[in-house]
């Protein structure tokens, strides 16, 4: 046997490592189109089993769709209709909003507030549930303006905020700044931008950024790793 054999084996292992490293980039690449999309499935499948786990009991056995069914096709066949909870909870919901844009529901609501005021430990827990509802959802026309840019926990280190409105009332009067324009800005926390301060800044601290809030968030979400495209027009 000859000692060419081996020599240089070298170029033995670099090509399996070429071919490794492909196959790691391969699956981190499909890893990542793949895993959002899974993960939102799953979310949303989850979300609906829930509310159809919620809803579906309070629905009676002889109008239950699973009994409907086995009647019209036989006892035999299982049929499973996932998200009929999810019409039924959207339908109610529809109606209930209805009913209380009327007089008779502005009414019973008013009714139905006053005797919650007097429980002491229930009032708490209304008046606070009520007021995520109301600020998520009846004010949904409200939204951040602009992404920004502002000096923060202090001067010259720098973090996305962004702009929800111009400060008013006590705010603005017992604040002294060189302007009178005060803007409330909300810093969101990575990775989870629900969470955050809401901090006070005058508008010449304030640079805004021409991408979009969605943009913004992902920048935010990702720490950093997901830059929105830019376009310098100067």
């Amino acid at each position: 046997m000859s000692d060419k054999q081996f020599e240089d084996p070298g170029n033995l292992i670099k090509p399996q490592s070429g071919l490794l490293a492909g196959l790691r980039n391969s699956f981190l690449t499909g890893l990542v189109v793949i895993a959002p999309v899974a993960l939102t499935i799953w979310l949303i499948w989850s979300v609906i089993g829930w509310i159809d786990g919620f809803v579906l009991p309070f629905i009676p056995s002889p109008y239950h769709p699973d009994n409907i069914l086995n009647t019209i096709f036989g006892q035999d066949v299982a049929i499973n209709i996932r998200g009929l909870g999810v019409v039924v909870f959207l339908l109610f919901t529809t109606f209930v909003g209805w009913i209380a844009k009327g007089f008779l529901g502005r009414s019973l609501i008013r009714i139905g507030e006053n005797l919650v005021r007097r429980m002491p430990v229930v009032r708490s827990i209304y008046s606070g549930v009520k007021q995520i509802a109301e600020t998520v959802f009846a004010q949904s026309d409200r939204s951040f303006e602009k992404a920004c840019l502002i000096e923060y926990p202090r001067k010259g280190i720098w973090a996305i905020g962004f702009i929800s409105t111009n400060a008013k009332g006590e705010v603005k009067h017992k604040v002294k700044t060189k302007s009178d324009d005060l803007l409330s800005v909300f810093v969101p926390t990575t990775p989870n931008p629900t969470s955050g301060f809401m901090l006070f800044f005058p508008r010449s601290d304030v640079i805004e950024l021409d991408m979009s809030i969605e943009d913004a968030a992902k920048l935010v979400i990702s720490a950093g790793l997901v830059y929105p495209p830019y376009k310098n027009s100067k």
